[in-house]
Formats: C-alpha cells, sequence, structure tokens
C-alpha cells in the first residue's frame, strides 16, 4: 500500500470516526460523561475556531492532528462497544449518502471571519492613526 492511498484511508477512518462519535453524543445509551467529551471534541472538531490558529507554523496544525484524534479516541473507548458499532453503521450510511451543503452555516461562518478582520483593520487604523 502506497502512502498516498494510506494516508486517504485514514482521513476516511477520520471521518467515519467524527460522525460516530457525533451520532453517540446523540444516543441516549451512551454514559453522560461520554456524551458530554463527544460534543466537546465533535464542537472542537467543526468549530471555526481553533486553540491554536492554523497560521501558526507547525504548531496550527498540531493541536488538530493530536486533540481531535485522542479525543475520538477516548470517546470510543469509554463508550459501550455495542453502542459504537451501531454508531459506526449509522455514519457510514450517512457517508455513504450525498450529504447537502449547508449554505447558511458557510455564509455564517464568512461573515464572522469578515466582520472580525474588518473589526480588526478598522482598530488598527485608528490606534495607527489616532496617536
Amino acid at each position: 500500500m502506497n502512502l498516498r492511498s494510506n494516508w486517504k484511508q485514514r482521513v476516511q477512518q477520520l471521518k467515519l470516526d467524527a460522525v460516530t462519535i457525533y451520532l453517540a453524543a446523540r444516543d441516549p445509551r451512551v454514559p453522560w460523561y461520554a456524551r458530554v467529551l463527544a460534543l466537546g471534541v465533535a464542537g472542537y472538531l467543526f468549530s471555526p475556531i481553533d486553540l491554536i490558529p492554523d497560521w501558526i507554523p507547525v504548531f496550527g496544525y498540531l493541536d488538530d492532528m493530536l486533540i481531535v484524534p485522542l479525543g475520538i479516541l477516548l470517546v470510543i473507548r469509554i463508550t459501550p462497544q455495542p453502542i459504537i458499532d451501531d454508531c459506526r453503521e449509522r455514519a457510514a450510511i450517512l457517508l455513504s449518502e450525498k450529504i447537502p451543503h449547508n449554505r447558511v452555516a458557510a455564509i455564517c461562518v464568512i461573515t464572522f471571519w469578515l466582520s472580525s478582520g474588518a473589526l480588526c483593520a478598522a482598530w488598527v487604523l485608528h490606534y495607527h492613526f489616532h496617536q
């Protein structure tokens, strides 16, 4: 197996596991502490805000490459195996279907970042010209 197909397989597994823990977080059979952790990991994974911004060289992606997989692994370990198996099957079905893009969410995220950038630029310009 070459490096590219191995990498692609790992990315597909990460997608499957991410959807699996999202489904587990919504399953009432899962213990409360596993649900809270699953929601936290899924929220961090899908959040546009990172602990360490991605534009910081090396460290920007390091948090994504460590926190998310370790969080997913922990959720899978503390959740009863039959529930994980059920959620994994449902996740595979969901991922095999064409998932519609949520344009409203994309517009909200883009608007947030553009507004943040505009506010930062306005603050810098105000600070720079009013000294």
